[in-house]
């Protein structure tokens, strides 16, 4: 069940709002890697309108830019555990802004937020700040360059930020990668040479096997210990 603001509760029993998508992607720039944060909606005309920040659940007033940029996207699954969930989102190939951000800059993994604002029927304001129904990363970008008399389209496939929880740690168990933690760190000093060091213990020689089943001593007469 969600929860939505009273303001928005009221306006959905008066049958009078109308609902808008708001999307935030932040892209990164191809030379510096700086972040590149933009947002499209889908309606006309440019806006700043609030949304619920994800990370935080403040209030934070965004520009979007309009006008077709943002023509359809497939539904939100709302599901109540762990799977990974896929959503495409369709662009318009001829606005310049969202070539800009497609063909201009680094979206591999891109951060993408997908908002659901409730707008009066009487003013066209947002009502509540809009909430988030969506967050996630782009996973592909497909670009489609039509011939004469076809449609092109600009397609993202974003895959829901649960897949972070899929991810393996490429990090090693090496001194050097320790260092990276704290350099007066020397746990993993000996690491790289411990597996061929030799103990020996009595008569038994060689390498001491963590997984050798344990001899019962039994019988056994230590030299200055009496029976």
């Amino acid at each position: 069940m969600r929860n939505i603001s009273a303001a928005n509760l009221a306006a959905l029993q008066a049958r009078a709002l109308v609902a808008r998508d708001f999307l935030w992607i932040t892209a990164r720039d191809r030379d510096t890697g700086a972040t590149f944060p933009y947002g499209f909606w889908s309606d006309v005309g440019d806006v700043s309108a609030p949304v619920l920040n994800p990370n935080t659940g403040l209030s934070v007033t965004r520009n979007f830019e309009g006008s077709g940029t943002l023509i359809q996207i497939s539904d939100i699954p709302l599901v109540s555990n762990l799977t990974i969930q896929n959503v495409t989102i369709q662009m318009s190939q001829l606005d310049p802004a969202v070539e800009n951000i497609v063909r201009g800059y680094d979206l591999k993994q891109a951060g993408v937020e997908i908002y659901r604002g409730l707008l009066s029927l009487e003013t066209r304001q947002i009502v509540a700040p809009a909430f988030c129904r969506f967050v996630g990363f782009v996973d592909t970008v497909e670009i489609t360059t039509p011939k004469e008399n076809d449609v092109g389209s600009i397609v993202l496939t974003c895959a829901s930020h649960t897949q972070e929880m899929t991810r393996g740690n490429p990090d090693t168990r090496s001194n050097d990668s320790q260092k990276l933690r704290g350099a007066t760190d020397d746990f993993f000093a000996d690491v790289t040479v411990v597996g061929e060091q030799e103990h020996f213990w009595g008569r038994q020689k060689g390498k001491i096997s963590a997984s050798a089943p344990t001899r019962k001593m039994t019988g056994v007469v230590l030299s200055g210990v009496p029976n």
